[in-house]
């Protein structure tokens, strides 16, 4: 059994330095690895990142992230994943890592993703060289979290996990207004997935959304937003058969 420890959006600046710290240093006890979705800082600017990295720096897990809109606000997102990484954090875009759990290999394939909405309502990359730049920049998030699973799976891989910061579903959305809907993820996301194989997939982003989802491939979708959670992090349980994989309830923010 795997246990993932994951939380999104804690959105993080110099007043909030500790606020998680306590809960993370349980992790030991209760997760073998933690998962960053996204949005770790309020407007991506260095210092803030430094409050993230001091927040995860020693933890007795690996930590693996991907970025989120909100840390790509300043136009800094190379130094705080510059930074991030200084802490050990392992931060992807595009990317695969793999870590062994017990006698098991643990892939986690990571991207920020995008926008674009879902099936029947969603962009394309038709019209003004604008529409088409938003819908191709998905595409290129979508194709890299294909290649990065499809290298898991050949890495030898056991148990793999999509990591983003944008929704792959509109299930996870189910709370949040209709109209934003195409801002807050993108179907392509889904189906890399779906062609690639993975048995969790994890984002943040939709603040007013659910927690369960699932894609059209059977694949299991958590939406791990703190504001959703509301918790310090959840943590979800890899079996074998997957029928068994369960939600455990996370420690409370302190």
């Amino acid at each position: 059994m795997i246990r993932v420890a994951a939380v999104g959006d804690i959105h993080m600046g110099q007043d909030s330095r500790g606020l998680f710290r306590p809960a993370f240093d349980t992790l030991h006890e209760c997760a073998d690895l933690l998962l960053l979705a996204g949005d770790l800082t309020r407007h991506g600017k260095p210092d803030e990142a430094q409050v993230v990295a001091d927040e995860v720096a020693g933890l007795p897990v690996p930590v693996v992230a991907v970025l989120g809109n909100h840390d790509h606000h300043d136009e800094r997102p190379e130094e705080v994943t510059a930074i991030l990484r200084n802490a050990g954090v392992t931060v992807l875009e595009g990317e695969g890592a793999v870590f062994k759990v017990g006698g098991a290999l643990v892939g986690v394939a990571g991207t920020k993703g995008f926008g674009g909405g879902f099936a029947g309502r969603c962009g394309s990359e038709f019209g003004e060289p604008e529409m088409k730049s938003f819908v191709r920049r998905t595409r290129s998030c979508a194709d890299g979290l294909r290649t990065a699973l499809e290298q898991l799976e050949q890495a030898g891989c056991a148990f793999r996990i999509a990591l983003t910061h944008f929704s792959p579903v509109p299930d996870t959305l189910a709370g949040e207004p209709l109209e934003i809907y195409p801002f807050l993820g993108s179907y392509l996301l889904a189906e890399a997935m779906d062609e690639a194989g993975a048995d969790l997939a994890v984002h943040g982003h939709a603040h007013q959304g659910t927690e369960h989802g699932i894609t059209s491939g059977g694949i299991r979708v958590r939406n791990v937003a703190q504001p959703v959670i509301r918790r310090a992090f959840a943590v979800y349980h890899l079996h074998e058969h997957p029928h068994e994989n369960s939600l455990e309830k996370g420690a409370k923010v302190a």
